[in-house]
């Protein structure tokens, strides 16, 4: 009985480990770094992850930049996303890559967050993946999150 017990285990083990995470960003008039902020502003998700946009204060969404254009901020292969005003929003992401986010309402503050997909990219990819005509304070934003990933 104890083998048999122990295969079930393993059995669950081993199934669970390909079930998806839920990751919760929280969008927030104050955030501990800034106003108008995600948190956190940073999120490594594995592909088929789903991402919780919850609105602690009901003027904020979350969207991919030029998420209403074509040349939208997502890797190849992905949908750009938009989520209304207030709205508590969830997106599932299944291709790997880098995902600029924003604000809709607060773009030009700053109010920016960064989601990765999969395998970590080199910083120089990182970079590459957030630059364009950000506002100022949107760049300075980035910078910060870059800033805050570790290096390896």
């Amino acid at each position: 009985m104890t083998g048999r017990m122990a295969i079930a285990v393993a059995s669950l083990l081993v199934a669970g480990a390909g079930h998806a995470a839920e990751h919760e960003i929280r969008m927030l008039g104050e955030g501990p770094e800034a106003r108008m902020a995600f948190e956190p502003a940073f999120v490594h998700a594995a592909p088929g992850d789903t991402i919780r946009f919850v609105p602690v204060d009901g003027y904020h969404n979350a969207q991919t930049i030029g998420a209403e254009t074509i040349r939208a901020m997502v890797p190849a292969g992905a949908e750009p996303f938009k989520g209304g005003i207030g709205e508590d929003f969830t997106v599932t992401l299944t291709e790997e890559g880098v995902y600029p986010l924003m604000c809709k309402s607060h773009y030009a503050v700053g109010m920016v967050a960064l989601v990765v997909v999969g395998e970590m990219p080199e910083r120089a990819a990182l970079e590459r993946a957030v630059a364009g005509p950000h506002p100022q304070k949107a760049r300075a934003a980035f910078a910060g999150i870059l800033a805050s990933i570790p290096q390896e």
